[in-house]
């Protein structure tokens, strides 16, 4: 499944709920599960469940913010590292 499929199927989903919820109260929602998400990679469990988790509570973020994630992502994240141009990055910042 694309990026953009998968924000379509969570807007199809939640998008009457989150406009109620509101922005900021889905980001409340969103940072608990990266704290749930931190707790599992602690006690290395349900990794794949709240990794999906937080993905699906940033989507629903996006689509309250009328951002295309995928789109987005393509801009940003383009095949090759955008400081060094390399595709595998060979900056040494950050190692």
């Amino acid at each position: 499944m694309k990026i953009s499929e998968f924000q379509r199927l969570i807007k199809d989903l939640y998008y009457e709920k989150d406009i109620e919820r509101g922005v900021g109260k889905t980001f409340f929602w969103f940072i608990e599960e990266v704290g749930e998400l931190s707790e599992a990679l602690r006690k290395n469990k349900n990794l794949g469940e709240e990794f999906a988790d937080v993905f699906a509570w940033l989507v629903s973020l996006a689509n309250l913010c009328g951002i295309e994630l995928e789109e987005e992502v393509r801009k940003k994240y383009p095949d090759y590292c955008i400081k060094c141009g390399s595709r595998p990055c060979k900056c040494e910042e950050g190692l």
